[in-house]
This record gives structure tokens, sequence and C-alpha cells, in this order.
């Protein structure tokens, strides 16, 4: 796996020849308010992802998280730095699902987009609904779905995108405690069966001690990565883990620090 010290050029090759996935290259990113006024939403920003690793980002609100998907998705453009990554799909915190469309459809919404027929695309998305806990919620419409079933079906729809790289902004964050629980278990079985490499951003150190293979902690705006985490520890992971607790404990004495620094 690459790591902070090498450089540049080495990176970008390492993602042309597919070794790593995403690497963010001394990205910073300035926007002007309604106001007039700029803001630096991160500054000199450097991260990378290996094939089929799961990378979590914490910080306080406001610290460019999601701005830092939006770059990576490429609907923004950084005004310093290099990203370079295969195409990537942004899953936001609102599940975004349309009213009017049946769970099975607003899944294979991307299918459509690409070109595929209604029946080629709720046959796609249909083979998975069971796979994922959605079996008998096929013809529900969104408004009849609990929390949890509305953040799988949005995430069936972000999988069969078909992108190599999902970025998930804070896909639980709206969910109560013991739902957001559940779908954190969830989603760490559905990777285990449907790999993926992804970048997930949450303001719960917790949730991604669970889920990540490493956690890269920014640091108030601009944000700044003041520390990365390795989580080489196995899965199932349980709160109460002592290694799981002494990560947390280290990812919040490095938002600590990066608030003071």
């Amino acid at each position: 796996m690459p790591t902070e010290a090498q450089s540049p050029p080495q990176l970008r090759s390492e993602v042309l020849a597919g070794e790593t996935v995403l690497a963010l290259e001394r990205i910073s990113r300035t926007y002007r308010t309604a106001h007039g006024a700029e803001v630096q939403a991160l500054r000199g920003v450097s991260l990378h992802a290996a094939r089929g690793e799961l990378l979590a980002v914490v910080g306080p609100s406001g610290c460019g998280k999601s701005t830092l998907l939006e770059l990576i998705c490429g609907l923004q453009a950084p005004d310093e730095g290099t990203i370079a990554c295969p195409a990537a799909v942004l899953m936001p915190q609102r599940d975004l699902l349309l009213p009017w469309l049946s769970a099975l459809d607003n899944a294979g919404l991307a299918l459509r987009i690409a070109g595929l027929t209604r029946t080629q695309a709720r046959r796609r998305a249909g083979a998975l609904f069971a796979e994922l806990g959605l079996e008998g919620f096929q013809h529900a419409r969104p408004s009849e779905l609990s929390g949890g079933q509305r953040q799988r079906v949005a995430f069936l729809r972000t999988l069969l995108a078909g992108k190599p790289l999902l970025c998930l902004d804070e896909p639980f964050g709206a969910l109560d405690a013991i739902t957001r629980a559940e779908m954190q278990g969830w989603l760490a079985d559905t990777l285990k069966r449907e790999p993926r490499t992804v970048v997930l951003v949450t303001h719960d150190v917790e949730e991604a001690i669970l889920l990540a293979d490493r956690v890269a902690v920014l640091s108030p705006r601009p944000g700044r990565v003041v520390a990365q985490l390795e989580v080489e520890l196995e899965r199932p992971r349980q709160r109460t883990d002592a290694e799981v607790v002494s990560l947390r404990e280290r990812a919040l004495n490095a938002l600590a620090s990066g608030a003071h620094a």
C-alpha cells in the first residue's frame, strides 16, 4: 500500500497501473459565499485509497468533508493540487429517492440513465434485492419504506451505477441510533459480498473505526489531514473491543489536537 512518503508521480503511476484507486495530492479548495466572502474549505489534502479499501474521513462540521467527496466525483474542481482516480459515484446523506417510483425502479435508475430498458434495469436490480435485505419491497413506494430500507435502496442504486469508486456522504446520519447500528453491520456485510473501493465521510468516529481499513482525520476548516490511523482489526468488530476503544480515543485525540493546531 502506498505511504504518505511516496512522491506524487509514483502515486499517479500506481493509479494508472491499477494498484491504487484514488490519489489526491495537495488538494486545496476555496469558494465564494453568496455575500462575496472567500472561504477556504480544504488546504493541502493528500490521501490515497488502495483497491478494495474502505477509507473513512472524519472531522468537525464544516471542515470540507463533503467538498472533498464532490472533488473526487468531479462535481467541483480543485484550486490547487491533482486528483487521480477512475470514475466515482456519490451517495449523498439524503436518499433522494423519487417518490413516484417503486423501490425497484429507484434502485435501477442509474441503469436506465445508462441506456438499459426498464425490464433490463428491473431484472438487474431485482436480482440483488434479497441479498441486500429488501426482498418483498420491490414494489413499495419510498413513503412505505423505513429509513433503513430507503438507505439500502439508495445504496443499491449507487452500487448499480457500476463505478469502481463509491463515495458515501454520511449515509446513516439521518437514522436513529438503533437503525444506524444495524445499517453499519449491513454495510460491512454487503461490501464483503460486493467488494468496492469506498470513501466514507462520517462525523461518527466510532462508525469509522468499525467500518474502515483506514481513518483520515481532518482539522477544522480549512480541512487538513492531521492524522491517518490504520485499522488492522478482523471483522466483525464490536464497539466494546479494546482495540476499537483504543483507536477511537486516538482519533478523538487527533481531532482535539487538530482543533488547536
